[in-house]
């Protein structure tokens, strides 16, 4: 089973991190929220891109193991959510660390991980140094979308009660992470999110499911009446997230890690026994999806995702999922419009169907919009 965007988002209840306290989504009808249209044209795309997200049906990995001298410490398959869970996962890395004496350390890999991992070292007295064969604006972290949302991570039969908790406990430090922040300089903000149904209300993932447990996060989150939102669905849950601008963002973790006295080595490990050549003894595996076949997981897998841009649109402040499988989100370089899920395809060639699909259902979405 696999827990979607919509299927996360909705709730019965939703409380602040933590908090007794529980409001009804259900409130009395407000007047109409009052949103930009989105112009989706053929005529208004300037690029089309394609992404493989790192994907383990039983979830991201992060533990350690030796390898001859070395300790290492894996942190990658993170599916959907590596921007999301980063900084997570990235503390429960460091922890590990902290179990070790080593203070000089190796990153293997430079995307949002492999940043956030290195930045984290560095905040904790380490001195990391990356390695890696791509760097930003080329990592595979620069295809994602942005929305802080912490979904399409596993397949919930898979999970272990361990994976569980790490997943709840990445989750929380992240979107703390993120907070902080927020504002121009990072390219992280906060917008409303409209997850968007033709089917029925959004309903709560199930009690024993781990996003039961990070629902709570988001503030001020509730079902909307039909005469409180413009779209042409029957149901519409709306909430505040985070939107992080990949762009601005990997840049300035970048220029954070580098200032921090941090070195970045262009260096491809094409086998485990190529790392034994590290003068590092204590290693972080950051490689996303080239984890399968450099330390041998044959749970890793592909999942390919198609975006297309719009010229930009200041004036559109929100963001949609849904409904479906598409979503827009209106960032600086160009208003996203998505999506796919190819599960196992590793071709990054965009898909001319694909994107005739793209910018016709979200075109149907936002040509029916009340103003």
């Amino acid at each position: 089973m696999r827990i979607s965007r919509r299927g996360f988002l909705g709730g019965a209840s939703l409380a602040l991190s933590g908090c007794a306290v529980r409001r009804n989504p259900v409130a009395a009808a407000g007047p109409l929220a009052r949103l930009a249209r989105v112009r989706v044209a053929p005529d208004r795309v300037i690029r089309t891109i394609v992404g493989l997200r790192p994907f383990r049906p039983s979830g991201f990995v992060v533990r350690g193991e030796k390898l001859g001298d070395k300790t290492v410490i894996h942190n990658y398959g993170h599916g959907g959510a590596g921007i999301t869970l980063s900084w997570g996962t990235a503390n429960l890395a460091v922890e590990e660390a902290a179990k070790t004496e080593a203070r000089d350390c190796a990153v293997i890999g430079c995307g949002v991980v492999g940043l956030s991992t290195a930045r984290l070292l560095q905040e904790r007295g380490y001195n990391p140094v990356i390695y890696a064969r791509e760097m930003p604006p080329s990592t595979t972290s620069n295809v994602a979308g942005g929305l802080w949302d912490p979904v399409s991570v596993f397949d919930r039969p898979n999970v272990t009660p361990e994976f569980k908790r790490q997943f709840v406990e990445a989750a929380r430090f992240a979107f703390r992470r993120y907070q902080s922040l927020a504002g121009e300089q990072y390219g992280v903000r906060w917008l409303p999110v409209y997850a968007l149904s033709r089917d029925g209300a959004v309903s709560p993932p199930p009690p024993d499911s781990p996003y039961s447990e990070v629902q709570p996060l988001y503030p001020e989150a509730k079902q909307l009446a039909r005469e409180e939102h413009p779209f042409d669905v029957p149901y519409a849950y709306r909430r505040d997230s985070m939107l992080i601008e990949p762009a601005i963002y990997l840049n300035a973790l970048t220029r954070d890690f580098l200032v921090g006295g941090g070195h970045i080595a262009i260096r491809e490990f094409k086998a485990r026994e190529e790392l034994m050549g590290l003068r590092e003894s204590l290693l972080f595996n950051c490689t996303g999806l080239g984890a399968g076949a450099l330390f041998g997981d044959p749970e890793v897998m592909p999942i390919k995702g198609q975006l297309t841009f719009l010229l930009p649109q200041p004036e559109v402040e929100y963001m949609t999922t849904g409904p479906d499988n598409i979503y827009m989100f209106p960032r600086r370089d160009g208003v996203l419009l998505g999506g796919s899920h190819e599960r196992g395809v590793w071709s990054t060639e965009p898909d001319p169907a694909t994107t005739e699909r793209i910018l016709r259902e979200n075109g149907e979405l936002f040509g029916k919009m009340r103003l």
